[in-house]
């Protein structure tokens, strides 16, 4: 979904000066969009926001609405946030007065751990490409990772549970470590990744029979 370009000065986006603050129906000092109220809202490129809001803060006059899926998908909505010193209408549909449900719990937990988790692997793909892995080395320990947590670079080796060490050119032959189901396993990921790689490649013909083709069609 486009929203408002909010980066770029009035004269840029055909807005006049002092038309917005002359326009804008924000709230007004006490007053609020209330969660849960059903509101449309027109920006000053022209188009056209409703939805359900979620959030609004009056001293960065920052609504945030709940709208109907762009994806089509009717378990999904998409949320949007909207800057309303950017928008030239406000309109109220369905006020909600009773109070709103309360928030759902988050898990603080289980956040922190994917934030952690995220973090870890950007700095393990940044290392990868400072240490000058090949692009072949970087996709083999994405493949990896995905099946086993536990691997980690060692200069341009890759480490897998501390047992088993890949290195360039990372082929199957390229696995080495204590003979076991470890072993065996990561053989197995590293032999099915580059044949699943191989597969993907484009079929190339021949030469001969691509220029032979070419001069039958032309006599």
């Amino acid at each position: 979904m486009e929203l408002p370009v909010i980066n770029k000065s009035y004269e840029e986006m055909g807005c006049r000066s002092g038309f917005l603050a002359e326009k804008m129906a924000a709230p007004g000092p006490g007053e609020y969009f209330s969660v849960g109220s059903h509101v449309s809202c027109l920006t000053c490129l022209g188009q056209r926001l409703q939805g359900e809001v979620v959030a609004f803060d009056y001293q960065s006059k920052m609504l945030t609405l709940k709208c109907a899926p762009s994806s089509g998908k009717p378990n999904l909505s998409d949320v949007v946030l909207i800057n309303l010193a950017y928008v030239s209408e406000v309109d109220i549909i369905n006020d909600r007065t009773e109070t709103p449900p309360p928030l759902a719990s988050l898990n603080v937990n289980k956040l922190a751990n994917r934030a952690r988790s995220e973090k870890e692997d950007k700095l393990s793909q940044a290392y990868a490409i400072s240490a000058g892995v090949s692009a072949e080395g970087q996709q083999l320990f994405q493949t990896i990772h995905k099946t086993i947590k536990d691997c980690k670079w060692q200069e341009k080796n890759i480490i897998v549970m501390d047992d088993v060490v890949i290195a360039p050119p990372y082929q199957v032959e390229n696995c080495k470590g204590k003979e076991g189901s470890a072993l065996s396993h990561v053989r197995k990921i590293v032999e099915k990744h580059f044949r699943d790689v191989e597969s993907q490649k484009p079929v190339q013909r021949p030469q001969a029979q691509q220029t032979q083709k070419d001069s039958s069609l032309s006599s």
